[in-house]
């Protein structure tokens, strides 16, 4: 039986982490760290957190796994310092914090095409973090990199919307790394990769999410 942290509980990956992860009987407890309130379950401790100030000691890094679904666009944040800030900085500080308190196995949502020397801020920031995260030396470490996202999310993303109507018509022929990715399949990756906790670095790739 696994306890398991996770951040992101609220995007449309970490929703399904969520549920699933607390239906799970091989996880005992989970920790979803949100800036809102999340329904009472009692699997669940629900700290209600600043991703700018994170504490420092909290019993409840105390942690065999984490998993991190944290992102947001560069639309959304507003400007290429806050996007970084989101997906670079808040899931290191995760990863360092319940490492400090002896968490063995980090799973992390990162996305096709991560390579920290891109020219593209979203790669780059998505290659950067990966490889801060494997600097901490997790003995379990696994980078889940989905291709496009795909599920209903609570807000509007019109670029991933066109995106998804392409590759909806296009998916049978195109190969499977450049195919949707179903949120619930990254969702199971993330969750496997931590009640499994397999020694070493591991990558699961967008065409085994397809």
């Amino acid at each position: 039986m696994a306890t398991l942290l996770l951040v992101g509980a609220t995007g449309l990956t970490g929703r399904i982490v969520l549920t699933e992860a607390l239906a799970d009987p091989r996880i005992s407890h989970v920790t979803a760290l949100t800036r809102t309130p999340l329904p009472a379950h009692p699997k669940l401790t629900n700290p209600v957190v600043d991703f700018n100030a994170l504490p420092a000691d909290a019993d409840w890094w105390r942690v065999d796994a984490a998993i991190c679904a944290l992102g947001t666009t560069r639309a959304k944040a507003g400007s290429d310092a806050a996007f970084w800030r989101v997906d670079h900085d808040y899931p290191l500080a995760v990863a360092q914090a319940v490492r400090r308190h002896g968490a063995g196995c980090f799973v992390l949502t990162s996305a096709i095409g991560a390579d920290a020397g891109s020219q593209l801020l979203y790669n780059r920031t998505k290659g950067a973090v990966e490889a801060s995260i494997a600097a901490l030396d997790f003995p379990s470490y696994t980078i889940v990199r989905p291709g496009l996202i795909g599920g209903e999310r609570g807000e509007f993303r019109l670029v991933e919307r066109v995106s998804a109507g392409v590759l909806g018509v296009l998916g049978p022929v195109l190969p499977r790394r450049w195919r949707i990715s179903p949120a619930v399949n990254i969702a199971r990756a993330l969750i496997e990769a931590a009640v499994a906790a397999r020694p070493g670095q591991h990558v699961i790739a967008a065409d085994a999410l397809a």
